[in-house]
């Protein structure tokens, strides 16, 4: 496994961590109890299941 051979500065370290930024959740049209509604991808089978209200 590798290891820094020093330790990096707070700047350093905040600076690469700001540039992370989270993205948009993709949603998918699904129809439940006869009504159309967006659910994210990773939830339409459970909205196909009926588990989602």
């Amino acid at each position: 496994m590798a290891v820094p051979k020093r330790r990096t500065s707070r700047a350093r370290t905040r600076s690469r961590r700001a540039q992370w930024k989270a993205q948009p959740v993709q949603l998918t049209r699904v129809i439940v109890d006869g009504k159309p509604m967006l659910v994210p991808l990773r939830l339409r089978k459970a909205a196909e299941r009926g588990l989602l209200r």
